[in-house]
């Protein structure tokens, strides 16, 4: 059996893309967490010990976005997910969404990003 626990709209301002003013002024994503986890004995026991700690992922996965200025969202999500699955020994899964909703695209739209789906192995 495996249980989720889900954190969304983390908003972070960072330097990745492309293009190099990207690099300097930076923009804000928002990331959106997916947590495959087995969370029963923690659903019975009240005990932050059996589950994993939302404030401890947080700040891994900030720290892992803004860490590297990277071109590509799809390398910055993979490092949030690399850095979560090393540090979290109790999550199986990870799902992680990255939005660049002010993204250099020459038209009208509400929101771009990725999702990226990690297992351990």
């Amino acid at each position: 059996m495996t249980d989720m626990i889900f954190i969304k709209g983390v908003s972070v301002h960072a330097h990745h893309g492309v293009l190099d003013y990207e690099g300097v002024v930076g923009q804000r994503f928002i990331i959106d967490l997916e947590l495959d986890t087995d969370i029963d004995l923690a659903s019975r026991s009240d005990r932050l010990a059996d589950t994993v700690s939302y404030a401890n992922v947080v700040a891994t996965a900030v720290a892992a976005f803004k860490d590297t200025n990277y071109k590509l969202l799809e390398r910055a999500a993979g490092a949030v997910a690399d850095a979560i699955l090393a540090e979290f020994s109790k999550i199986s899964a990870v799902k992680i969404t990255v939005h660049k909703p002010h993204a250099p695209i020459a038209a009208i739209f509400d929101d771009v990003g990725v999702v990226l789906r990690r297992a351990r192995t």
